[in-house]
């Protein structure tokens, strides 16, 4: 793990873990992530079928020219190749064991970056790990990313994040439709990544204030 945001989110999701395997999914306090929820996403586990994005940050819908909301994990990836990378992310909160993925993006010019993306399991409540946090992060900064869209990732390498033995966890036959994410105190994750996509979106006037976010600025 060599990248800011990929260290960052890990070590706020161990400082929370503590000595559970995951970490309750209320734990997190959209404060102390703030400034990398750009490259943050949240992945649902489906029964019988490819875990599919909750929400994902405003820069990595940019990496790809779309916004992920509803979308299967499994679009991401090259058509030859996305059965590896559901099987880590599934895995990943059925063992509820992190996982570290390499991989590189291609656009349809041919030009390329690589990537670095973690992925960490998220308890709804006791055993029932249902969730996954994840961020997709690139390796260099380049003026051409963001403009030109990745029209798929290709999985370059995996390893898990380290060694434990693998318990596995029985997923609920329907995931809750509430949001990942809630604090009683300002905005959830959820919420913040929706606003921000909506403002990445241009739904709202970029010269207007939205005093609901302008209020949880001022709890920081």
């Amino acid at each position: 793990m060599r990248q800011k945001t990929s260290i960052e989110i890990f070590t706020y999701w161990e400082q929370l873990r503590g000595n559970a395997d995951a970490p309750l999914r209320n734990l997190i306090q959209p404060s102390a992530v703030r400034h990398i929820l750009p490259e943050l996403f949240i992945l649902e586990a489906v029964p019988d079928e490819a875990p599919r994005f909750r929400l994902a940050g405003t820069a990595i819908c940019s990496f790809l020219g779309r916004e992920l909301r509803g979308e299967s994990f499994a679009a991401l990836w090259a058509g030859s190749q996305p059965d590896d990378p559901v099987r880590i992310a599934a895995g990943v909160m059925a063992h509820v064991v992190p996982a570290l993925i390499n991989a590189t993006g291609y656009s349809l010019s041919g030009r390329h970056m690589t990537f670095e993306m973690a992925l960490m399991p998220l308890r709804s409540s006791g055993d029932v790990c249902d969730r996954l946090l994840g961020c997709l992060t690139p390796t260099a900064h380049t003026a051409w990313l963001g403009g030109e869209r990745l029209e798929f990732l290709a999985l370059d390498r995996s390893r898990l994040l380290y060694e434990r033995p693998a318990r596995p966890v029985e997923l609920p036959p329907h995931p809750e439709p509430a949001d990942l994410i809630s604090h009683h105190d300002g905005l959830g994750l959820g919420e913040l990544m929706r606003r921000m996509l909506n403002l990445k979106l241009g739904e709202r006037d970029p010269g207007s204030v939205d005093p609901s976010r302008d209020r949880f600025s001022r709890r920081l």
